[in-house]
């Protein structure tokens, strides 16, 4: 006996999610949660990308700059990220009431398997990506405190001599890994949040080219069965189209931080490799770095061209429907369909740079131009 394919709900895909948002004291009934965003906002939001940005530039060797740049950079751009992403809370939440109620238009087995097993699994296997990668990083990090010389975590400033005593430098250190790992989870919140919903809103898309093939297509269909479903198509596709425009609204300024910080940390770590790198262990710990940041981008880059691609797969679906037959006033609002479907769908960062695979091969060409360069000033 087969079983039946689960029902689509978008929302269990944003469970994860919506948890490091209460980890960080937001969207949570927890008593004291105002004072925890306060403590968070201050501490590691404003002050955490602060006291590394002062730490290093006091360094006075260029290779001690270069080599705490890059954790500078992405604090940096991690709080500009987050607090670009909680000011858009709002259309986040609209947009994943959108996805809701297109759940609930995929009712036929091949949609709620096709849901199941592609877009479901990806859109997961993305944040449990970006979650191990980024605790990885932070249990290397600490691991080389713990079995360091007597180091801190990063160059940073603190109000007071670290290395005077025990007390004052451990406790220095406890700010710096409690820090960093409050940095990283609100990186999770930033960096896994746009390549999922590309996916999950990639997804959505498929399933409505299968509907739209499917209209006219049953036997016994009646003229005024098949209209209301043309008409819901289009309601469906007018759905999609503010969930891309509010995707537009919410991406516009934290992508171009996430382009920047992937464009300094990438030069920053090349030079830092081709120059000042004093033994392997930093020369493979500064090359894992150099590939992470490329990578980064590739999911984010991956699944809005595949929006693109889906979205312009619309008007063959539209035509592949069973139109024949049909009188004047559905063929007429069915080419109008069709033409609305013609327009090229693409999300911007800052309303330039087109999040798609083209940014992304931009960025590698980007990288080996640099290196290419270092190696020639070398």
């Amino acid at each position: 006996m087969e079983t039946k394919p689960p029902v689509i709900k978008s929302e269990s895909i944003y469970r994860v999610y919506w948890f490091y948002w209460r980890l960080l004291g937001l969207e949570t009934d927890f008593p004291m949660r105002k004072v925890l965003d306060i403590i968070i906002t201050f501490f590691v939001t404003i002050w955490y990308p602060i006291h590394l940005i002062v730490g290093v530039f006091s360094e006075r060797s260029l290779g001690d700059i270069c080599k705490g740049l890059p954790i500078t950079a992405s604090c940096f751009f991690c709080s500009f990220k987050f607090i670009c992403f909680r000011l858009k809370l709002k259309e986040i939440k609209a947009i994943e009431a959108l996805l809701k109620e297109l759940d609930q238009r995929a009712v036929s087995d091949e949609e709620c398997e096709y849901f199941d097993k592609n877009t479901r699994q990806e859109a997961n296997f993305i944040w449990k990506s970006f979650l191990g990668a980024y605790n990885l990083s932070n249990i290397s990090a600490i691991a080389s405190v713990l079995f360091g010389d007597h180091q801190l975590l990063y160059p940073g400033w603190f109000p007071y001599d670290v290395q005077a005593t025990e007390l004052r430098y451990w406790l220095s250190v406890a700010y710096q890994v409690v820090g960093v790992s409050l940095a990283i989870l609100q990186n999770l919140a930033n960096d896994s949040y746009p390549p999922m919903t590309f996916c999950v809103v990639a997804g959505h898309v498929r399933l409505l080219a299968m509907r739209l093939r499917r209209i006219g297509q049953e036997t016994r269909a009646t003229q005024v069965s098949v209209a209301r479903k043309l008409i819901e198509g289009i309601e469906d596709h007018r759905k999609l189209m503010k969930i891309i425009d509010l995707l537009r609204s919410t991406m516009n300024i934290s992508q171009l931080g996430q382009f920047m910080a992937s464009g300094i940390n990438i030069s920053i770590t090349l030079v830092y490799i081709l120059f000042f790198a004093e033994n392997l262990f930093s020369i493979t710990y500064y090359a894992v770095y150099f590939i992470s940041m490329v990578l980064e981008l590739f999911p984010c880059c991956y699944y809005g061209t595949l929006i693109s691609i889906e979205m312009n797969s619309l008007t063959y679906a539209i035509y592949s429907s069973n139109w024949l037959g049909m009188d004047r006033k559905y063929c007429r609002t069915l080419l109008m369909f069709m033409q609305l479907t013609l327009t090229q769908v693409q999300i911007k960062a800052g309303g330039t740079i087109g999040i798609g695979m083209n940014a992304f091969f931009a960025t590698v060409r980007l990288a080996y131009s640099f290196f290419t360069l270092a190696m020639s000033l070398r």
